[in-house]
């Protein structure tokens, strides 16, 4: 296992910097554009799609719907506010869960809600790198999420006692979820003084990101909620290793809309 995980990592890291930092225009829109329909074909299988030609026709309709989002720019405020909302409700969906699965509106419901998790992402991703200091902003939110997830991880480790969400994932706990916020706002004090474009104190940034990353650690209890109720352990194996597409994207669909939202409210750019 270990040694898959390395393979995988020595091609899928390069691959996603290049992606994500030295990419532009519809080449950028593209690249994030696969990852998000084979988030997609995964999220079919979790919804109770077992047939594989239907994964694929949701997977073809979602990157059809990217691109209407592509041509039609003037979507992404409303799908971005649309995000933060779902995400409120995903939240109640996860602390009420299993009871929350009369909600979901059987396949076509969860369907419907992939959309919800990964067309904002997208449309998240696609602004940012339209706003000034674009590859510092996707970077620093991605090492909000990275630094949450190792934080939590170790703190849980060593002195997780109370479950955070014992339904959808019984290893996660409230100090790990506690202290994986608590790293990741001093990552977010310490990359302060590196955003010029507007004048963000410290402070500020910490009292700005740490709604992004609550709702980073939603994003992954959302994941887990549906993977359970779907009896399957990994999204897929794709990324052999490292389980599928979504496993390793989840905690960024929730906060990358949030993380827009906020640098939005706070002036930052336009939607």
């Amino acid at each position: 296992m270990l040694k898959q995980r390395v393979i995988t990592a020595l091609w899928l890291v390069p691959l996603a910097l290049l992606g994500f930092f030295y990419l532009d225009g519809i080449a950028y829109a593209a690249f994030i554009g696969l990852v998000i329909s084979l988030g997609a074909w995964e999220w079919a299988a979790l919804a109770g799609i077992k047939h594989t030609v239907v994964r694929i026709v949701y997977a073809m309709v979602t990157a059809a719907a990217l691109t209407g989002l592509y041509q039609l720019p003037q979507l992404a405020k409303p799908v971005l506010l649309l995000a933060v909302l779902w995400w409120l409700v995903a939240t109640l969906m996860v602390l009420t869960f299993p009871r929350s699965v009369r909600a979901w509106g059987g396949v076509l419901g969860q369907l419907l809600i992939g959309w919800l998790v990964l067309l904002p992402a997208w449309q998240g991703l696609i602004t940012l790198k339209t706003w000034p200091q674009a590859n510092l902003l996707i970077l620093l939110v991605m090492l909000l999420i990275w630094s949450a997830d190792i934080g939590a991880y170790f703190t849980g480790k060593q002195f997780g006692k109370r479950k955070l969400a014992p339904a959808v994932s019984p290893g996660k706990s409230w100090e790990g979820a506690i202290g994986g916020v608590l790293i990741s706002l001093l990552v977010a004090a310490g990359m302060a003084s590196q955003l010029s474009h507007v004048s963000i104190s410290a402070w500020a940034l910490v009292l700005m990101v740490l709604p992004v990353v609550v709702i980073s650690i939603i994003g992954d209890l959302t994941e887990s909620m549906f993977k359970r109720h779907s009896g399957i352990k990994d999204s897929s194996n794709l990324l052999p290793g490292h389980g599928g597409v979504l496993d390793r994207i989840d905690s960024l669909t929730a906060a990358v809309p949030m993380f827009v939202v906020v640098l939005w409210l706070a002036g930052w750019g336009t939607l």
